[in-house]
């Protein structure tokens, strides 16, 4: 009978950091049966493709990656080709009809007998596992996910979560703690809290909302310094959590905001909760009392029936708030949702006209903000170096890693990976800081 546990695994990680989550538990799973997890494909001979299916463009790259692997496994290279996360969950039984070449398509829920699949696969006898908690962590640096809570029950009109991952389930709160004390021990300095809609924890499991006496009990876990928030809804960027962020001194000073639009009508028919008015004074309050939390958000260009003085409206309130980050989306007709029977579709060309109309106003703020950062020295948390340039790359608490600017800084053999540093910022390039180190701080 073969030994499985010669082989050696690979992943590839597509989409959020919320499915990223999910592969680094299977992974740990893998690992804690015998399984020898390595970094390039190549050198695997089980390829796990963890896929998103969250818009057209990510169904594409899944796509792309699994026919890729698949290449790899008709050529000898690889023996086994595993498709896990949300195209595998939304598509599973069209694709095992049109692909046969991969040996599972994983729901969600099959995620946790990963080792069973595999064991059947290989045809070898079931062995019992061991319930450990653990992650094989993914990311490069001090930082790592903790996600609170899956699925979302926003319904929003556009969006495929609540039929991919079903409705709004919180985590149990020990059971989150106990994750970010693991984390803590593994060395990770920074907590970014994922969920879809994290402004939500607690609402059904507990019937009330508990995501303030979470970071509570989060921040006062040792080694972890900074502890960030991805996503907060509008209708729930309440005062009180707001002042809680200003206050704590672990929370770093940064919201992801998702507001998607300004124009009332649009936002109704998206089935979003806060108004252009509510919205406005949203933005008012957090720009007046408290000036120190930067704010990110994202919007949708060329939503259905959007009308063109719609569009100028969004542009103008882009404009007129001055984000210090913003992410645009061109609407992206997916079945099943209900702006997918909406009339009045628009033509691609309309969507990308307008996407690169917003993008280029953004860009042009971004950048005027980025220039007066210019010669002033911030607290930066060194992620890990980067053998191609050889510089260190970090990020401060109000750049969020992997969405946001990074921060180069050139090596003066005092530093390493998992620092806190006071960096002086002094270039922007347009995507990036470059900046020179002023002293190491706790």
């Amino acid at each position: 009978m073969e030994n499985i546990k010669d082989k050696k695994i690979s992943a590839i990680s597509l989409g959020c950091d919320k499915n990223r989550v999910d592969l680094e538990k299977m992974l740990f799973c893998l690992k804690n049966y015998g399984f020898q997890i390595v970094e390039n494909v190549e050198n695997a001979d089980i390829v796990i493709v963890n896929t998103c299916a969250f818009i057209t463009p990510a169904k594409e790259e899944a796509l792309e990656n699994i026919f890729e692997m698949c290449n790899l496994k008709e050529k000898k290279k690889i023996e086994k080709v595993i498709v896990s996360g949300c195209l595998s969950q939304r598509y599973k039984a069209q694709l095992e009809k049109e692909i046969k070449e991969v040996d599972a398509f994983l729901t969600l829920q099959d995620n946790e007998n990963i080792c069973e699949i595999l064991e059947d696969l290989y045809g070898v006898s079931h062995q019992k596992q061991k319930k450990d908690l653990g992650r094989v962590l993914t990311s490069r640096g001090s930082y790592a996910f903790l996600k609170i809570a899956d699925g979302c029950s926003n319904g929003c009109s556009f969006c495929t979560i609540p039929r991919i991952r079903g409705r709004y389930i919180s985590y149990p709160m020990d059971d989150i703690v106990d994750e970010a004390k693991y984390l803590a021990g593994r060395g990770i300095k920074e907590l970014v809290l994922v969920a879809q809609d994290v402004s939500r924890y607690g609402e059904d499991l507990y019937k009330e909302n508990k995501l303030i006496p979470l970071l509570q009990k989060l921040s006062k876990i040792k080694g972890i310094e900074w502890i960030r928030l991805h996503y907060i809804y509008p209708e729930k960027t309440s005062e009180e959590l707001l002042k809680f962020i200003e206050e704590n001194d672990k929370m770093c000073k940064y919201v992801d905001i998702p507001l998607q639009h300004i124009d009332d009508r649009i936002l109704k028919s998206m089935n979003r909760r806060l108004n252009e008015e509510d919205t406005r004074a949203l933005m008012k309050t957090m720009k007046e009392k408290y000036p120190d939390i930067a704010v990110r958000s994202t919007f949708i260009v060329g939503y259905p029936t959007e009308t063109g003085a719609e569009f100028k409206k969004l542009c103008n309130f882009i404009k007129d708030v001055k984000f210090d980050y913003a992410g645009f989306f061109p609407y992206y007709r997916e079945e099943n949702t209900a702006s997918f029977y909406l009339k009045k579709q628009h033509f691609e060309t309309v969507k990308k006209k307008r996407f690169k109309k917003i993008t280029k106003i953004q860009n042009e703020i971004a950048y005027e903000k980025a220039k007066q950062l210019l010669g002033q020295t911030f607290k930066t948390l060194i992620d890990y170096f980067d053998n191609s340039t050889g510089v260190y790359i970090g990020h401060t608490e109000f750049f969020s890693p992997t969405v946001d600017f990074e921060v180069q800084i050139v090596d003066n053999g005092n530093i390493k990976a998992g620092d806190f540093v006071s960096v002086t910022f002094m270039s922007f390039d347009g995507s990036a800081f470059k900046g020179e180190v002023y002293e190491l701080t706790k």
